[in-house]
């Protein structure tokens, strides 16, 4: 009989994986004990053996593929067994479902027959209004409600520059519009009359609502604003995709031809005015201050043609520097922004769940202390001239570490709702950096190991650790967590609690720094370490007796050996 399998939970907080490859293929023999595949999990990527045997019939989760524990891996059975059944995935629960939904489409077709007339009468209705002002009349520009900043929903007219009737330049300003942030002007990007204002002074309106109408002087608006108000905007979305192109190109042309047309009559027409006024303020639209900005031009210095001497944008755009004038470089960006968008691995999303779950559940503070390292720099270098011994200040600080929490078992505990543990053993788990995260293998019973073992121990998991080889039991019970940065010249620095212990300790680089000893200021070497605490466990008090004794052992450590 077929055997199905079913993606597996590695690891205590696993809940989905990756198949990173398969070593057996669809057809070929499995035996009891054989590997057939390699699972990427949220903290290793790790071995998957059989426990049946027979031919792999169906594979349900290709390689690079992602899925849920308990999805379908793969169905091991006797060669030419019919699976469609297993692979359907209880076909019984199938036809359920897809009888619940023969029921409710079969509901749903009586109201939708019961509405149809009505629907259709809607349908003509607004096809009919659609018709009466679906087209904007030639050289009529429709002005919507804004978005003037990122979070902006809706805007509130604060006050109108112009009012029906007035002509209107490009650049000069329509209207004040209050946002959610600030009260901005907003200025024209169109030339001609204003035709119809949508929105009245101290009215609120969402973005995208009509605004205001400008054209040529005498042109029925009647149907845009019609169309407006019975919502026919939005239907007309795919038609005004195209208009823009339009006014894109005649704008274009308009460009082209203004040092012909335009400019002479503005000399004649419009005189330059002072920008600006008796206070010293400067008149200008929001596009011209950013513009300006942007080319290094002293706005004072711009004659303003816009309304009442205001700096518009063509202003800016035609302005040059007097040649007497020192000016500003003007700033040209080389760079670009750019981004590259990674998926998060089940490594980093266990870490985000876990670490998140910590920070937002147990309530931490922090104690921090300096240890005077003088004493261990030589117990170490003492130490190490034993044959075949090399031990770090990490293997030194996990057994003085070890030996304190023995006397401590407040500090090596752990937190449930109904009550507290204990632990009367010591097992120290030791963070190490991996390229996809973080890891926290654990060395047991670390109290009861020599330094040299710890030290072995510890390069066998950090290297485990890197190539992914770690199993989950190697990664599981800890009662304490060390972190440690002082080899990347990190000074101090806290971390988040690696629950369910109650406490971590984040281990600082020793630093070389003036220090005061009987009386006088010498050289001293000295240790910053941080310890983080959950107070529903540890009091202040108990965590800082705890580190009274650890300094005992780090600042001694030939007590260590006793």
């Amino acid at each position: 009989m077929a055997e199905v399998i079913k993606m597996p939970r590695l690891s205590d907080t696993m809940e989905e994986g990756t198949v990173a490859s398969w070593l057996k293929k669809k057809g070929d023999k499995v035996e009891e004990g054989d590997i057939l595949a390699e699972i990427e999990t949220d903290k290793a990527t790790m071995e998957f053996e059989s426990f049946y045997e027979g031919t792999l019939l169906h594979i349900g989760i290709e390689e690079g593929e992602t899925a849920n524990v308990d999805a379908l891996l793969a169905i091991i059975g006797e060669e030419g067994e019919d699976i469609s059944g297993l692979i359907d995935g209880s076909a019984d629960a199938d036809s359920g479902s897809e009888g619940e939904e023969k029921t409710s489409e079969n509901d749903s077709a009586d109201d939708a027959e019961a509405s149809s007339e009505e629907e259709s009468d809607d349908t003509s209705e607004e096809e009919a209004s659609d018709d009466a002002g679906s087209e904007i009349p030639e050289g009529v520009e429709v002005v919507t409600m804004p978005r003037l900043s990122d979070t902006m929903e809706e805007g509130t007219v604060a006050s109108w520059l112009k009012k029906e009737g007035d002509s209107v330049d490009e650049g000069d300003i329509l209207a004040e519009i209050e946002t959610d942030k600030a009260t901005m002007e907003f200025e024209s990007f169109y030339k001609g009359t204003l035709l119809h204002i949508g929105i009245q002074e101290g009215e609120t309106a969402k973005v995208d609502a009509l605004l205001a109408i400008i054209g040529e002087d005498g042109t029925d608006v009647s149907g845009v604003i019609s169309n407006f108000k019975s919502g026919g905007a939005k239907k007309e979305a795919p038609k005004k995709e195209e208009k823009p192109k339009k006014e894109a190109s005649k704008k274009e042309e308009a460009k082209k031809e203004a040092p012909k047309k335009e400019a002479p009559k503005k000399e004649d027409s419009k005189p330059t005015k002072n920008t600006s006024s008796s206070d010293g303020r400067i008149f200008a639209s929001p596009l011209a201050k950013k513009l300006a900005e942007e080319k290094g031009i002293d706005l004072a210095k711009v004659p303003g043609s816009g309304e009442n001497g205001r700096v518009v944008r063509k202003d800016i755009e035609n302005y040059t520097p007097a040649a007497s004038g020192a000016g500003v470089q003007q700033f040209v960006a080389t760079g670009e922004e750019s981004y590259e968008d990674v998926n998060n691995s089940q490594m980093r999303k266990a870490i985000a769940k876990s670490l998140g779950k910590s920070k937002f559940t147990a309530p931490h503070y922090y104690l921090n202390v300096e240890f005077d390292m003088e004493n261990m720099i030589a117990f170490r270098s003492q130490f190490n001239q034993l044959p075949d011994t090399k031990v770090s200040y990490n293997d030194m600080i996990i057994k003085a570490v070890s030996i304190a929490l023995k006397q401590h078992p407040q500090v090596n505990s752990q937190w449930f709702d109904d009550k507290m543990r204990l632990n009367k053993h010591v097992h120290i788990g030791v963070a190490v950096a991996v390229p996809d995260g973080l890891v926290v293998p654990v060395v047991e019973f670390a109290n009861e190991k020599s330094l040299q073992q710890i030290n072995a121990e510890v390069k066998e998991l950090a290297g485990k650790a890197r190539n992914k080889k770690l199993k989950p039991e190697e990664m599981q019970g800890s009662t304490f967590t060390i972190s440690n940065l002082g080899m990347f010249g990190i000074t101090n620095f806290t971390s988040i609690i690696n629950q369910p212990n109650s406490a971590i300790l984040s281990v600082g680089s020793i630093i070389e720094k003036p220090v005061v000893k009987d009386g006088k200021i010498v050289v001293g070497n000295t240790m910053t370490l941080s310890m983080a605490c959950d107070h529903r466990t540890i009091d202040g008090a108990t965590g800082a007796q705890f580190l009274q004794t650890l300094k005992t052992y780090i600042e001694n450590p030939v007590l260590m050996l006793a």
